[in-house]
């Protein structure tokens, strides 16, 4: 779950490319970059942080051009501590090429050993996204075969690289002096949409926010398979490249991960969790009586919509009872169990007086590893709540989610293998309501009737790609042995940090 943008514009493009990561931050806090081109030379910056922090004066002054691209990044792939997997990756042959991905490579592994051994192509760290530059360079020299470089043979590579590749992948890349490509896997797991200004300048974000707080107009959204080729000129052409397109966008975007003021392929994140609460409220009637509960609360932030819509529904008052500190980042995002844990707090304060003596329902959007859940309610507790239920507006989690999200084995998610009753008592609230799975597909898939559904298998174990189990266990080995690299390297930087670590 990153964030990508790409612009072709008419004068310098830094800062709206600055201006965009912004808007596109809840995407991804761990790393940041962005790379423009000026004169077929491309210029970059790129650091662990977040956008506000990466990039100073100096070296905005240092991105000059009329194109460019970045991207805000949080890793499902590869190490998390790493300054070298930031993106955009680059690589100078052929004719030079800058790429940055949203999504995951879920045949990452098999790919690296190809390009090796029968492309001949060297890849350094542990990224799928520098594998998938790789690929998409591999296969332009294969399309140009030395001659100049034509739309056709852009078009050509993208059918080779959805060939290729498995898994998500929405993809912004510079070609040097010859223009942007973006593409998106056949599926439409993750997002990419297209924008225009009125002085002719042409963007491609993953969210439609990011071209409406930049003063462009949404255009329409990339089809899944489609790619898109803007020229320096501005010109825009775009072919089907994939045998087989089908629309099956990722439902947690809708639940999770999106702004709520998005448009991601003609659905409305907010009305999509307006939907989501009406269809919770009939959970939740069967589970506790109305006259039960005295207050609706939600989580902040993602929650709030699908809360206030429930309230409604059953006529009880919705309440703001956590004050939410907003420079801290989203704690399902954080690398690491101990630190999600321990930024709870740090993230959310109870008002006290919207908890004394009340029976609560707390309305979150989702609940992956438990960690969260258990510390929020708590919280209500300690603030004097005489009762506290939690309602999920999502389904129970199930399954790792291997498509550029950060749920990568069953064991770290507290609903797999166990009953409801089971996490409720993990959790320690009095009831716990999840919503239904199908009734979720139903609220969101209404808003465009026509869609072929939805990529739902961290709620329904259902792999769209046509993943194995051989395959899944081969990515929950490759997770396992990353996340126990980056605990070891955070726990040496811990060290390293303390003054007289030794001598204490």
């Amino acid at each position: 779950m990153c964030g990508i943008v790409g612009v072709v514009g008419r004068s310098a493009v830094n800062q709206l490319i600055y201006d965009a990561l912004l808007l596109l931050q809840h995407r991804g806090q761990d790393a940041t970059g962005i790379v423009t081109e000026q004169g077929r030379k491309f210029f970059m910056h790129k650091a662990k942080g977040m956008v506000r922090d990466v990039f100073r004066t100096r070296n905005m002054r240092a991105l000059p051009g009329t194109s460019g691209l970045g991207q805000v990044r949080y890793p499902t792939a590869g190490s998390s501590t790493s300054e070298e997997e930031a993106q955009p990756f680059y690589v100078n042959a052929p004719f030079g090429i800058v790429l940055a991905h949203n999504g995951n490579l879920t045949n990452a592994s098999r790919l690296r050993r190809e390009l090796f051994d029968n492309d001949h192509r060297h890849t350094n760290t542990g990224s799928d996204s520098e594998v998938l530059l790789n690929v998409l360079a591999h296969e332009l020299g294969r399309a140009t075969q030395g001659a100049q470089l034509q739309a056709d043979e852009v078009f050509a590579a993208v059918r080779a690289v959805h060939r290729r590749v498995q898994g998500s992948y929405a993809v912004v890349a510079l070609i040097a002096g010859f223009g942007l490509l973006a593409f998106r896997d056949p599926w439409g797991i993750r997002p990419l949409c297209m924008g225009s200004g009125d002085d002719g300048t042409v963007m491609v974000a993953s969210e439609s926010v990011a071209l409406e707080g930049t003063s462009l107009h949404l255009v329409r959204d990339i089809a899944p398979g489609e790619a898109v080729l803007v020229h320096e000129d501005g010109r825009v052409e775009s072919a089907q490249c994939a045998e087989h397109a089908e629309l099956h966008p990722c439902i947690f975007e809708y639940v999770y991960l999106a702004r709520p003021d998005s448009i991601m392929d003609g659905i409305s994140v907010y009305q999509a969790r307006l939907n989501m609460g009406e269809t919770l409220a009939k959970r939740v009637i069967s589970t506790v009586p109305p006259s039960e509960i005295d207050t609706i609360i939600p989580v902040p932030e993602s929650s709030r919509p699908s809360a206030m819509q429930l309230a409604q529904k059953l006529g009880i008052p919705y309440r703001e009872g956590f004050v939410k500190n907003r420079y801290v980042g989203r704690t399902f995002i954080m690398p690491g169990q101990a630190t999600r844990k321990k930024s709870v707090r740090q993230k959310l304060n109870a008002i006290g007086s919207e908890f004394k003596g009340k029976r609560v329902l707390l309305v979150d959007d989702s609940i992956v590893r438990g960690t969260t859940s258990r510390e929020i309610v708590q919280m209500a507790r300690d603030a004097g709540a005489t009762k506290v239920y939690l309602a999920s507006a999502a389904p129970p989690v199930r399954f790792p989610n291997v498509y550029g999200i950060d749920m990568p084995t069953s064991e770290e998610l507290v609903a797999n293998g166990r009953t409801v009753e089971d996490i409720r008592a993990y959790i320690g609230c009095d009831a716990l309501i999840y919503q239904d799975l199908e009734a979720m597909k139903r609220a969101i898939g209404q808003l465009r009737p026509a869609m072929a559904g939805f990529e739902a298998s961290c709620f329904d174990g259902v792999y769209i790609t046509g993943l194995t189990e051989a395959d899944l266990a081969q990515l929950r080995s490759e997770r396992t042995r990353e996340a126990g690299a980056d605990e070891a390297d955070d726990a040496q930087e811990s060290r390293l940090s303390l003054p007289n670590a030794e001598a204490s």
